[in-house]
Parts: structure tokens; C-alpha cells; sequence
């Protein structure tokens, strides 16, 4: 199948991806009077006296935007707000399908910082959780900071951490099939953007021996950094002083995890390898093919793509991490409910299960979404973070 080509036709069958349902009957008088005026100005007055009751009297509770400005869409790039609407669409329709969450699309035409913290903030008060989309680097790090602090919902920016916690989640896997240790490998990272810095960022929370970040120039340091994120990054990470370019970076690694560019990775940069693993999430054209890298000897590969083994996408990652952070009331999502996630991604697959072409669930596993919500919603209250039972 030509998914572009067919996915077009749908979309225009389709007419969107989501819709508004009521939740209640308003097909007589009585009804109608509960649901609205004049039985709904109780509630209405409950909530000015005790603002918390907005989480038990309506659906705020259950609500979360996928808000995007356009600037990072999938591997399209700057498109717009616009041009990002089917994505956010269909995030929504994952979140409803896979976490029960329901989802608003909140596409904001602007690149300014401060109108986009300002918007967001203004809108808080109808949702119980933020997640932020495809936002470009480096202003989503600053983006998501502020709004951190400033509100007391969970903020989520799923291009960062969701893919840097299905990544760890494949890792474990990975590591587990080759019998070695996250603390005694060494990780390339190639991409500095939003979401390899968040990757580096939380395998080294996690543990790991040593991780080297690299970008269009080469292994990252504080001299040829674009961004405090990038120099931040460049001091915590690459303890072994590699230098130069991402073929020198590779040669011995344990693993390659790719979230750059098309076809910037060759067969002998994984030969140098050895039998490592390679991550190639680029999209829609990854670092290098799957077959490229597993005839090039890497022992275990994964992609972003559906039609190949060991799909990584953070599909498997923010339907139930919000269905735990929401159920429990959370105030935020920690560093210890993402790693619960990553761990709870990583158990689902058995023992006897695990394979080379094997080391996730399916994006559509149902059993795996419920086992992170449980898995997260644990941690916040091991955390001190929820408010819920």
C-alpha cells in the first residue's frame, strides 16, 4: 500500500479524525434543565467557591490539548499550525483510543515564546494535563520550563520525553537480548535537537556508562553549540572525550540511537560497531534502512516505521502516561513516573517473548498502554505528586 497516497484519500473521506460527543441525553425538558440552565449554575457556583471542583464536576479531569505552533512537524519541519492539524488529530484519536483520554488539537499561529507560554497559561484552567507537540528546538525547552513552574497540571512535551522514554524502554530490550549492562556501554546519540537532548538526558539519569551526543558537526561540544541546551549537554556527557565526527563517534560503540536526518549513517559506520544496536528514527527517511544496518552485522535495529520489527514510537508512551498522571491527579510528571513508564513499556515483553525483531510491544496493545498508566500513576504517589487515590 502507498500509505501517503491512501492516507490523503481517507483524510478527505474522513473530514477529521475526532469529534465531540455529549456525554449526556438532552432530549426532554428535565434533562436539559440539569444539563443546563438553570440546574447548571449550581455547579457554576460550586466551582467559584473551591476551583479544585472543576476536576469533579466537569470533564476537565479527563482533558488534555495537544497544542503545536508548526514548527517541528514529524520530519516536514516548519509547516505551520495548519499544515500540523492532522497530526494533532491524530495524536487525539491515540490518546481517546489508547489511554481514553479525551484531546483537544490546539494549533497556536505564532512563534513567539512569550504569547505562546501567555496563551497556554490563559487556557490551563479547562484541561487536566498540557501536552506540547512538535514545537522546534530550542525554544520548546524554554517553553515547556516556564509552563512547568508556572502551572500545576502536568506539562508533557511528548517530542522530548515521550521519545526519549519509548527509546530507553527499546534499549533495556536490546540490552537485555546481547546480555549487557546500560551502566557499561557506550551510547551515541546523533541529532541535538529536542529530542536527542532529552534522550541523553534521561539515559544518563538512568544510568548509562557513557553517552555521546552528536550533530551536523560532529561529536557535540560547548564551542560549536547552537543553544544552553546543547552546552548544558555537552558538559554532562561524552566521559570517554571523543572527538569528531559521527563515524568517529560510532567506531566501538554499543549503540547507535539516530533522531537526525536521512541516510547519514553508512553500512561501514555500523560495521565499526561490531554487534551493536541501531536505532534509526528519522523520519519519514531514516539514518540508515533496517536491512542496510542488519546486513551491515548490527545485532538488533529498530525504526520509527510500522511495517518493520521493533517499531520505536512514542505512541507506546503518552496515552498511558497521561490515563496515570490524570487518574491520580498529579500535579506534574517526574523524572521517577517517565522512568516507570519506560520500564513498564520495556516489561511487557517476556523473556520467552523477547527477540531480535521483538523488543516492544505493539503500538495497539492495550495491555501495555494499561500497564504504564498503572506503572506511572504508582510513582507519583510514591513521588508525592498526586492528589487523587
Amino acid at each position: 500500500m502507498n500509505y501517503r497516497e491512501e492516507s490523503l484519500k481517507k483524510h478527505a473521506e474522513w473530514r477529521g479524525k475526532i469529534e465531540v460527543v455529549p456525554r449526556v441525553e438532552v432530549d426532554s425538558r428535565e434533562k436539559l434543565s440539569l444539563a443546563y440552565t438553570p440546574g447548571v449554575a449550581e455547579p457554576c457556583l460550586a466551582i467559584q467557591k473551591d476551583i479544585d471542583k472543576s476536576f469533579e464536576l466537569t470533564r476537565r479531569w479527563n482533558t488534555v490539548p495537544v497544542i503545536t505552533d508548526g514548527t517541528a512537524i514529524l520530519g516536514l519541519g516548519d509547516i505551520g499550525p495548519e499544515a500540523g492539524m492532522p497530526v494533532m488529530e491524530g495524536k487525539c484519536a491515540l490518546f481517546k483510543a489508547f489511554g481514553g483520554v479525551d484531546a483537544i488539537p490546539l494549533c497556536i499561529r505564532s512563534k513567539d515564546t512569550d504569547e505562546i507560554v501567555k496563551t497556554i497559561e490563559l487556557l490551563a484552567g479547562s484541561f487536566g494535563g498540557i501536552n506540547l507537540e512538535d514545537i522546534s528546538a530550542p525554544r520548546c525547552f524554554e517553553i515547556e520550563t516556564r509552563l512547568k513552574q508556572d502551572l500545576d497540571i502536568p506539562v508533557f512535551h511528548d517530542d522530548q520525553h515521550g521519545t526519549a522514554i519509548v527509546v530507553a524502554a527499546a534499549l533495556l530490550n536490546a540490552l537485555k537480548l546481547l546480555d549487557k549492562r546500560l551502566q557499561d556501554i557506550r551510547i551515541v546519540v546523533n541529532g541535538a535537537g529536542a529530542a536527542g537532548i532529552s534522550i541523553a538526558k534521561f539515559l544518563i539519569r538512568m544510568g548509562a556508562g557513557d553517552v555521546v551526543v552528536c550533530d551536523r558537526k560532529g561529536v557535540l561540544n560547548e564551542e560549536t553549540s547552537f543553544n544552553d541546551a546543547q552546552r548544558d549537554m555537552a558538559k554532562r556527557s561524552n566521559k570517554s572525550r571523543i572527538f569528531g565526527t559521527l563515524a568517529d563517534a560510532m567506531k566501538g560503540a554499543d549503540a547507535f540511537i539516530g533522531v537526525s536526518g536521512p541516510n547519514c549513517v553508512t553500512k561501514d559506520m555500523v560495521r565499526s560497531m561490531g554487534e551493536g544496536i541501531v536505532f534509526a528514527c528519522a523520519n519519514p527517511v531514516p539514518e540508515i534502512s533496517f536491512e542496510d544496518a542488519l546486513e551491515a552485522g548490527a545485532a538488533v535495529v529498530g525504526t520509527g516505521f510500522s511495517e518493520k520489527p521493533n517499531q520505536i514510537n512514542n505512541v507506546l508512551v503518552f496515552p498511558g502516561l497521561f490515563r496515570g498522571a490524570l487518574d491520580v491527579r498529579a500535579k506534574e510528571i517526574n523524572m521517577e513516573m517517565m522512568i516507570a513508564a519506560a520500564k513498564a513499556i520495556a516489561g511487557c515483553v517476556g523473556d520467552a517473548q523477547l527477540k531480535n525483531d521483538y523488543i516492544l510491544p505493539y503500538a495497539y496493545d492495550l495491555e501495555a498502554h494499561k500497564a504504564v498508566a498503572a506503572a506511572v500513576a504508582a510513582a507519583a504517589k510514591e513521588t508525592g505528586v498526586a492528589r487523587g487515590k
